[in-house]
């Protein structure tokens, strides 16, 4: 009869060295690599590695307040013409900040930004083909899909105050709609459809 495999045992010595060479590897490797590997470490790992790998992520967006942007002002400047509106790299900054939040499952906190991103585009004008109208129609994508993050988030149990996601929920509708009496005003056309769509199908 073989023998039993046995577990190699790791001393406390070993795995300190091995973290060691780890955190060496973090500070080193380009965010490429470092995409790749996490990827490849979520796709071949347990189901028990994503959701801790989501609940580290969580935990480290909080301390960050990723939810929080400083100002809408520079989000969008002005084209060479003056006239029509175009984004800024703050822009994508933000929305970088919002996927990162919609994307660890915390979509009310992303709310927060992507309800400020609509809240700046009330009083801008935009060319119907061009950087500002497909930029604004990923924006109305990102929108959908942290509404999905809001529906997971809730049915995960992960918000106690059921006042926050009425408040976020709120807070976006009334953006969205000064969105819509204004570019009806100019003439233009409404960039957030889908988004509009998703609240209204929506219930909490």
């Amino acid at each position: 009869m073989p023998a039993p495999e046995v577990a190699p045992v790791h001393t406390h010595a070993e795995t300190a060295k091995t973290l060691g060479h780890v955190d060496t590897l973090i500070a080193n490797a380009t965010i490429d690599d470092l995409r790749a590997i996490t990827r490849n470490l979520l796709a071949t790992g347990t189901p028990s590695l994503a959701a801790a790998f989501t609940a580290a992520a969580r935990s480290r967006l909080r301390q960050t307040s990723a939810r929080r942007i400083a100002t809408t002002n520079g989000l969008f400047t002005t084209s060479h013409n003056g006239i029509h509106a175009i984004p800024t790299q703050e822009l994508d900054n933000a929305l970088a900040r919002a996927r990162s939040l919609y994307g660890a499952g915390m979509g009310f906190a992303s709310l927060g930004i992507l309800s400020s991103i609509v809240k700046a585009t009330v009083g801008l004008r935009w060319e119907e083909d061009g950087a500002m109208a497909d930029v604004l129609a990923i924006i109305d994508a990102d929108i959908s899909q942290a509404m999905q993050s809001c529906k997971e988030e809730l049915e995960g149990g992960r918000v106690s105050d059921t006042a926050i996601p009425q408040e976020a929920i709120g807070n976006l509708w009334s953006h969205i709609g000064e969105s819509a009496r204004d570019v009806e005003i100019w003439g233009g056309e409404f960039p957030f459809d889908r988004a509009s769509n998703s609240i209204e199908c929506w219930k909490f």
